[in-house]
């Protein structure tokens, strides 16, 4: 949040590892790589493209004005030099000019894309989901609601880890209790996405965004299960760490101590936000890693399409707006795509963690 939030690009899933080849956790059946594509010269290759008419969606355009926002503001840095490219500010807001120009009215619709050398350095690029959950919380603890929501401490130079946090009770006492949950595992999703939405016992809805973290470093429970041979890379899920989680109450603090890295909330304003503080729009906005993808950027992507099993049935090309970042989202090999709130979107999130190509646009050059 994200990030806000964010953050389960699946984010509780899998981390990029940044090599040359797709990690083990990844290698299933019908996941989308393009296994024919040839090595690209770098990290990013360009070419020309033709904005399609049917890409620009009011979605799409009602995100761009956010992202036009974004980059109005005096503290977004005037240029970025990312590996082998240098673009500007002025650059970033030329191409969503563009795009919100064509909508208005057609005209020459070239613009350059570079493609993204991916995971592999074949432009093959995970998409992973994320989202932001509702379940019940109250502002006092109780026998049940007693797994305590925490703002950031301020004045720490050094901040404890997963564990000593929620098992050794490193923060308790100091005021720090946004609210209580029922239940340590949705804490811990919540975290992984950047930010929840909660209702209180008044029946009063609270979007919780991403406060901070604590400096530690991100580690991917499923990885982790994958590794302990819990389950097979086909079978990883959010679902299925949950449930690992539920059935094995005794190992929780085993299994989450692996991943030592903390969110902290903040009470946010009333639509999810990004890192770039602008909201975020559903199955349009992305998280990403800065140091590839600069905030503010719109970029043209092959997506995933999935069936409502889950399964990869296709292809599609959709343009996507970087209003994000995460803690497991790192390299040119990943992404993460908003899906929005609730359920229906839990579950499209749970579902995605398949390959694809994404381009990033500027002007025509």
């Amino acid at each position: 949040m994200k990030r806000i939030i964010p953050l389960i690009f699946l984010s509780a899933l899998t981390g990029c590892a940044g090599s040359s080849a797709i990690h083990q956790s990844n290698q299933f059946s019908n996941n989308g790589l393009d296994t024919k594509a040839a090595k690209l010269a770098g990290t990013y290759q360009p070419s020309t493209i033709e904005v399609k008419a049917d890409w620009l969606t009011p979605e799409l355009l009602q995100g761009i004005e956010q992202q036009l926002v974004y980059l109005g503001k005096k503290s977004v840095p005037t240029n970025y030099n990312l590996p082998g490219l240098t673009l500007s500010k002025t650059q970033l807001q030329q191409s969503l000019s563009l795009l919100r120009q064509l909508a208005e009215r057609p005209g020459d619709n070239k613009m350059t894309a570079w493609q993204l050398a991916g995971e592999d350095g074949r432009g093959n690029v995970q998409f992973t989901g994320y989202y932001v959950p509702v379940f019940q919380v109250r502002s006092q603890s109780d026998a049940v609601y007693k797994y305590p929501i925490y703002r950031k401490p301020t004045g720490v130079s050094a901040f404890p880890s997963r564990e000593q946090i929620d098992f050794d009770g490193a923060l308790q006492g100091q005021g720090l209790e946004l609210f209580y949950s029922a239940s340590l595992i949705d804490n811990f999703f919540m975290q992984v996405q950047g930010s929840g939405m909660v209702q209180d016992e008044l029946g009063q809805l609270h979007l919780l965004s991403y406060g901070g973290g604590n400096g530690q470093p991100y580690r991917s429970l499923g990885k982790v299960l994958i590794e302990m041979g819990e389950y097979k890379p086909e079978q990883m899920s959010a679902s299925a760490i949950k449930d690992w989680l539920s059935r094995h109450p005794q190992r929780q603090r085993e299994l989450m101590r692996q991943n030592p890295s903390y969110t902290f909330f903040q009470k946010g304003p009333t639509q999810p936000v990004g890192a770039a503080n602008v909201p975020l729009t559903p199955l349009h906005s992305i998280a990403v890693d800065p140091a590839y993808i600069p905030l503010g950027s719109v970029l043209l992507a092959q997506i995933p399409v999935l069936d409502a099993e889950g399964q990869l049935v296709r292809h599609q090309y959709q343009l996507l707006l970087a209003q994000d970042k995460g803690a497991a989202i790192k390299t040119p090999g990943r992404i993460d795509l908003y899906q929005g709130v609730g359920p229906e979107a839990q579950h499209r999130a749970d579902a995605l963690k398949h390959y694809g190509k994404i381009w990033l646009l500027t002007s025509p050059q």
